[in-house]
């Protein structure tokens, strides 16, 4: 089966909108996000959070879940949390990396 690029695109702008809770950074710029797949009326995403014990993270997918549903033909998403590769400052985008500078938080 093909892969719709344009069409997961469209998930991925979507996302830019769900702000890490910490920083008012979204998800994507995070580097949190590692793959999005479009599968019939169902969005699969694979991501993974800065901590193991991260706090925040059954609001975080609750906020990507809400987001991803108010897409049209989306009836379900399925989130899958993976450890491997482990996140860091690498995986930001450079945007994610200037808001951190703004703030004086370092982001390399």
């Amino acid at each position: 089966m093909a892969v719709n690029v344009q069409s997961e695109q469209k998930y991925w702008d979507a996302l830019k909108e769900v702000m890490d809770p910490e920083f008012p950074i979204s998800v994507v710029d995070m580097g949190l996000i590692y793959d999005i797949k479009e599968q019939a009326d169902t969005i699969q995403v694979t991501m993974t959070f800065t901590a193991v014990g991260c706090a925040c993270t059954e609001w975080i997918k609750g906020d990507i879940e809400k987001r991803l549903l108010e897409e049209r033909n989306v009836h379900a998403v399925d989130i899958h949390v993976v450890w491997d590769p482990p996140w860091t400052v690498d995986r930001m985008t450079e945007e994610g990396r200037q808001k951190m500078r703004t703030w004086g938080v370092s982001s390399r």
